[in-house]
């Protein structure tokens, strides 16, 4: 797992510990030694903590005119024993929507597994985005997490699942995929990035 990466090829774009704006301003970082885990495996130091203990993110980019935010997760995402989402809601999510950011990209692929509890933080996040007509949009869940966060009524509140995998997000600028999501999430456009 050390080998995963955050996704680093927007950095000419946007760097968040450099963004004062960022719940990450001015975080350091030490490329020669490994500290975070998840299940016992140490991951890439690029990987920022929020008050997880298992689940890790980084936020790939934000454009404050237009009001959107990407940001990449890793790990298990356990809302059942350590309230996962309290502390992205609380921590990350809060600072941004402090700043005018009402559109959420939130990449899953690195999400192992998804242990749900009640949709509290779910619910006050988009009541939070509702009135900017915002929207939160979790990319390329794997299917036992999309299983497991239907089971718990998310889709109430995130956009997720298969319209939403097998997104190709990669070779694309942050831009072109914003766009291309909220087209979908609005219904003006099928899906178009496929892998």
């Amino acid at each position: 797992m050390h080998d995963i990466e955050p996704f680093f090829k927007w950095r000419d774009k946007y760097v968040a510990s450099h963004d004062e704006r960022s719940p990450f301003y001015q975080r350091q970082y030490n490329e020669f030694q490994y500290t975070k885990k998840v299940y016992n495996y140490f991951i890439h130091p690029q990987w920022d903590e929020f008050g997880s203990l298992t689940l890790y993110t980084k936020l790939l980019f934000v454009d404050y005119s237009e009001g959107y935010a990407i940001l990449e997760m890793i790990g298990e995402w356990n809302d059942s024993l350590y309230n996962d989402i309290m502390f992205l809601k609380r921590e990350v999510i809060d600072q941004l929507t402090n700043h005018d950011v009402h559109k959420f990209i939130i990449i899953c692929e690195n999400v192992l597994n998804f242990h749900g509890s009640d949709d509290c933080y779910y619910e006050e996040w988009y009541e939070d985005i509702s009135d900017e007509r915002g929207w939160i949009c979790f990319l390329n869940t794997l299917d036992h997490v999309k299983d497991e966060m239907q089971d718990h009524r998310l889709q109430h509140y995130v956009n997720f699942g298969a319209d939403f995998n097998d997104i190709n997000w990669r070779p694309h600028k942050p831009k072109v995929i914003f766009k291309i999501i909220d087209k979908m999430i609005n219904g003006g456009l099928q899906r178009q990035l496929t892998y």
